[in-house]
């Protein structure tokens, strides 16, 4: 488990920002709170991710948990007035543990799904990626229709219990499906010609080639659908939705966001601290 400080000079701003919210936040048609009272009892707010989905969160080589989705969480920390504490678990853990209150939300690449959504809340979207394929096949590499795809000779690789393991089943309902618990294992799958292709995120289909410039990968300059990206959080707990909803919205209107995003989709100083 990571703990996590926000930088003096932003969580000024992020007070100044909030302050007004939050006087007029009181509730008072009686109804209780689940999860906030514990949060601001226990001085921290226990966000769920995987730490290998860069650039959104990730391990450095010295440990250290960084990426868009942990300055986003450190964000969320500040304006409630708490700390950071980063709590690893493999991506299908995650909804799990934020079920049960092992974590207080999870923000982790999460695709807002009507699925999702009947077992927890969602907040955002703070991001819009879409699916993507990561290949080493000459033939696969003018795909344009993702429904070309659907080949029972093809062995497609996911991460288990992803929103892209769902888009294999039912856009190549003829193809091999094989699940792993993390992008990086669904790399080396296609590097060793384990699988023809590797269907995730667009963002980490890209960082699949980046981080192997030598292996012959390729991925689509575009990706075949649009997902919005979501803070998923408890589903009994509407004030604390509206809280966090509040936060997103402000970081938005401040520029920070927008900021956070330019840092880590667009510069790539990030990839030489990667392991």
């Amino acid at each position: 488990m990571a703990i996590r400080r926000f930088s003096p000079h932003l969580a000024l701003v992020l007070v100044a920002l909030v302050l007004g919210a939050c006087q007029s936040f009181s509730p008072s048609s009686g109804r209780a709170s689940p999860r906030l009272p514990q949060i601001l009892s226990r001085g921290a707010l226990r966000i769920g991710l995987t730490g290998d989905q860069p650039p959104l969160n990730m391990k450095t080589r010295t440990g250290q948990l960084e990426g868009m989705e942990v300055d986003l969480a450190t964000a969320l920390a500040a304006s409630m007035g708490v700390r950071l504490e980063l709590v690893q678990k493999p991506f299908p853990d995650l909804l799990p543990a934020l079920e049960k209150g092992d974590v207080d939300a999870v923000i982790s690449g999460l695709t807002i799904t009507p699925e999702r959504n009947t077992q927890v809340a969602f907040a955002g979207p703070y991001f819009i990626t879409g699916k993507s394929i990561l290949t080493k096949q000459s033939t696969l590499r003018e795909v344009q229709d993702a429904r070309a795809l659907d080949d029972p000779q093809r062995t497609y690789v996911t991460i288990a219990g992803s929103t892209s393991e769902i888009f294999v089943k039912t856009t190549f309902p003829k193809a091999k499906l094989v699940t792993t618990e993390n992008y990086e294992a669904a790399v080396q799958m296609v590097i060793d010609d384990k699988a023809d292709a590797m269907v995730g995120d667009f963002l980490a289909c890209g960082l699949g080639v980046w981080r192997n410039p030598s292996a012959g990968l390729f991925t689509p300059p575009t990706p075949f659908t649009t997902e919005a990206i979501g803070i998923a959080l408890p589903a009994d707990d509407f004030l604390f939705v509206n809280l966090v909803q509040n936060y997103l919205t402000m970081l938005q209107q401040t520029g920070l966001l927008t900021q956070l995003q330019a840092k880590w989709l667009t510069e790539g100083s990030w990839l030489n601290d990667l392991r």
